[in-house]
């Protein structure tokens, strides 16, 4: 094992499936110089340009700055047998490119009947709480859930970017990696072997008896945390990490709620039509019957991203959050509240 950042991690699987299959090339705006840090060498920003030396300009694209046309030139090279990695950059950049998404890379292997597939990886990052203003601070993954056909994958650490990433390069269909830039600078233990991790199986970062918690992406540390805090109090809290939300984990998710009886969802997009609300819906239909309390969701509010740090920072799902969700749900706080009405009054 060796530690690696989450962005390191990211090069370092673009790096391995490089080398394991020329068919693998890299595309998308300023991907030449490295500017985010993922082709280099994976290691730090003094590796700047590396990719470029080591496998040529026919291989590290750099495109004009048009998401559509990135898009279509990427599904194109896909199906005629290159398998290329796209760096879109923001999150938010991919509405420019929705109709390529929807109608080609979507639905092309169906169009064709099965005689071709789309072998490409779409990355972008989503820079929420980071006070970049309303443009950019979109986490998008519920509304390409909606789309059949698009594969999304959401790591939260180092060891499940390197994983999923292999894993995408690997699939022929199209998927979609997003990840929380507020992400890129935490550090974890990685294989220094080559790994990869299944879609659709989802990661039990800690378990627990009381409350089942799933969180997503930026949300599984906050949901960490908050377990931990909870522990202290009592409360024994499962946190499910999904990785991926299509194809999503429903097992893990039921089985754990058939224990605990309780589920908290923490999910960083807006409230209306996010991946909480779809995970919500899947436990009342397939285990209403083993819950002992309504089902919470963490979300951000359906409100556009504020450019005030002061205010942003108040919006997505934290420890704070989480723990207040748990303890609503595990009655804590109203027996911390029926005690004190049942305890004598403080003399004056």
């Amino acid at each position: 094992m060796t530690v690696m950042s989450y962005l390191g991690a990211i090069g370092a699987a673009q790096r391995e499936a490089m080398e394991a299959d020329e068919r693998v090339v890299i595309i998308g705006e300023d991907v030449e110089a490295n500017v985010y840090g993922t082709t280099g060498a994976g290691k730090s920003r003094k590796d700047k340009g590396d990719f470029l030396e080591m496998f040529g300009a026919n291989r590290i694209r750099n495109t004009p700055i048009s998401e559509e046309v990135i898009v279509g030139a990427a599904i194109g090279a896909a199906m005629t047998g290159l398998r290329p990695i796209v760096d879109l950059s923001y999150s938010s950049f991919l509405y420019m490119a929705m109709d390529q998404f929807v109608n080609q890379a979507a639905k092309n292997r169906y169009m064709f009947g099965g005689q071709a597939s789309i072998p490409v990886v779409f990355r972008s990052a989503m820079f929420y709480g980071l006070n970049t203003g309303a443009h950019h601070s979109d986490r998008p993954y519920p509304m390409f859930m909606n789309v059949p056909g698009l594969k999304i994958i959401v790591p939260s650490n180092p060891y499940d970017a390197k994983g999923l990433l292999r894993s995408a390069v690997d699939s022929d269909d199209p998927v979609l990696t997003f990840e929380a830039c507020m992400l890129w600078g935490s550090k974890g233990e990685v294989p220094e072997e080559e790994y990869k991790i299944p879609f659709g199986q989802a990661n039990v970062a800690r378990t627990g008896d009381d409350v089942t918690v799933v969180a997503i992406s930026s949300a599984v540390p906050e949901a960490l945390a908050a377990a931990e805090t909870l522990a202290g109090e009592g409360v024994s809290v499962e946190v499910i990490d999904p990785r991926t939300l299509v194809p999503f984990d429903t097992e893990a998710v039921i089985r754990s709620v058939q224990r605990t009886g309780r589920l908290v969802i923490a999910d960083p997009a807006h409230r209306t039509c996010s991946a909480a609300a779809e995970i919500s819906a899947i436990v009342a239909e397939e285990a209403f019957e083993s819950l002992r309390a309504p089902i919470v969701r963490v979300t951000t509010p359906d409100t556009q991203i504020p450019f005030s740090p002061a205010l942003e920072k108040q919006l997505y799902p934290n420890r704070t959050k989480i723990e207040d969700a748990v303890r609503r749900i595990t009655g804590l706080m109203a027996n911390t509240l029926n005690s004190e009405l049942t305890s004598p009054a403080p003399r004056m």
